[in-house]
């Protein structure tokens, strides 16, 4: 598979610091991702620059994606919020959650996904504890699944919409959500066991399979229907995938966020798509 650094944020400016997540913008297609202060960074891949869009000091941005209107959405673990930003409204970045969804103190609001209906759905990762959060188009965030889960980490919206896939790092597994009629939590299932491997970020491809980038080692493993993972590619030097965290695909390529360097990979998938 042919992987390249497609974005070094070392020696830009501003530094791209450590990016922990990667949203593509639906209308002009700039990725977009946070840094370990608190940043929102949107980036144009092909004129290889960088603008920092929000400044949250003191914080931590973890999850970042697009929900309904062109809303980017992210996660400040630090803070315990989520945030947003109109993007093309000229309006500053506001706090959707701050700490507290009901009774539940937030203790590391880690991922977050949007279904097609504009529901956003977050995970929360401390311990065993709650768990992955709902948050309605226009409405209040409420808990809709206490799990337990093993680190709670990234979360992704399965293409038929029936059910959620949750990544957990300290569980070395995959679990599944399934999301019922009305729109509740079903029972936690864990169909994936990745031992050996620190899961992080989730998603699926344009194929409909799903794909885990591994915080350590380094690699991004396809989850196959027999419970098994495969290794799609893996970098023992962790130069070009340095402790991915989370990807998203756009094309036939998938983008790679890489927490522990300055940089976004990217990784062609044509074969393996097509196989």
């Amino acid at each position: 598979m042919r992987a390249e650094i497609v974005f070094d944020g070392f020696y830009t400016d501003p530094v791209l610091d450590h990016p922990e997540c990667v949203a593509f913008d639906p209308v002009d297609h700039s990725l977009w991702c946070g840094g370990e202060a608190g940043q929102i960074y949107r980036l144009d891949l092909d004129a290889g620059t960088i603008e920092l869009k929000d400044a949250n000091p003191g914080g931590f941005t973890l999850g970042v994606a697009f929900g309904p209107e062109r809303t980017l959405y992210w996660l400040d673990a630090k803070r315990r919020q989520v945030r947003r930003l109109a993007v093309g409204a000229g309006t500053p970045a506001e706090v959707v959650v701050d700490g507290k969804v009901g009774g539940h103190r937030l203790a590391y609001p880690n991922a977050i996904v949007f279904a097609d209906n504009g529901v956003g759905y977050f995970t929360d990762s401390q311990g065993g504890g709650p768990g992955v959060y709902r948050l309605p188009p226009g409405g209040s965030a409420q808990l809709w699944s206490a799990g337990p889960f093993n680190f709670a980490n990234g979360i992704a919206y399965a293409p038929d919409g029936t059910h959620l896939l949750v990544a957990e790092s300290n569980g070395a597994a995959i679990a599944r959500v399934p999301i019922l009629e009305d729109g509740s939590a079903g029972p936690v299932s864990r169909p994936w066991s990745v031992g050996g491997f620190v899961p992080d970020g989730v998603t699926f491809g344009p194929d409909g399979r799903a794909y885990v980038a591994c915080y350590y080692p380094s690699a991004i493993l396809r989850l196959e229907d027999d419970g098994s993972a495969s290794i799609i590619y893996e970098d023992p030097q962790g130069s070009i995938l340095s402790n991915p965290a989370n990807l998203t695909f756009y094309g036939t390529d998938a983008y790679v966020a890489n927490l522990g360097r300055w940089h976004i990979t990217r990784l062609d998938f044509a074969e393996v798509l097509a196989g």
